[in-house]
């Protein structure tokens, strides 16, 4: 494998490990407001963070989630650690260099990219405009990859120098 080309998945898997850990920090986080004043706890991680909690869509989000149930609380959580979990299995597996990694990360990148595209849509930020396009940038690169990496191994150019020149 040339050296590009691994920098690159190696960064891929960065990036889909960096996601799985964010959506286990949240799904934690998620947790946490069980049985507290969600409402209180948002507003202080919210100040945390250096928004003012106090702006009209801030505030408009925060009372929405303040009269969340637990158990709609607990189906956030888990579907963060869903993502999670499919986030990780892509980025150990393209840090390993494995084949199935590549066809599973463009798998699942591309039939998520309808939902951030909604997302983006319904929800503009710019943090969700820039995952977007890495996202369609790792989509296009990687069928690329393969193909051309399947093109030059060490397989098919033996199969290529074994076939008769009038074949090749």
């Amino acid at each position: 494998m040339n050296q590009p080309h691994s920098g690159l998945i190696r960064l891929i898997a960065v990036f889909k490990l960096f996601k799985a850990a964010s959506l286990i920090v949240v799904g934690f986080g998620i947790l946490r407001l069980i049985h507290k004043d969600v409402g209180e706890q948002l507003e202080h991680w919210v100040a945390m963070c250096g928004f003012d909690p106090g702006s009209r869509l801030i505030s408009h989000a925060i009372e929405k989630a303040a009269h969340l149930s637990p158990h709609k609380f607990r189906e956030f959580s888990i579907v963060s650690f869903i993502y999670a979990g499919l986030f990780l299995t892509e980025g150990i597996g393209l840090w390993l260099m494995k084949r199935w990694a590549e066809w599973f990360t463009v798998i699942i990148t591309s039939s998520l990219v309808p939902v951030e595209i909604y997302e983006i849509v319904h929800h503009p930020t710019a943090i969700k405009m820039l995952v977007l396009v890495i996202n369609i940038a790792v989509v296009a690169y990687l069928p690329y990859r393969i193909k051309s990496e399947s093109h030059s191994s060490p397989k098919n150019v033996m199969r290529r120098m074994a076939r008769p020149l009038h074949n090749r």
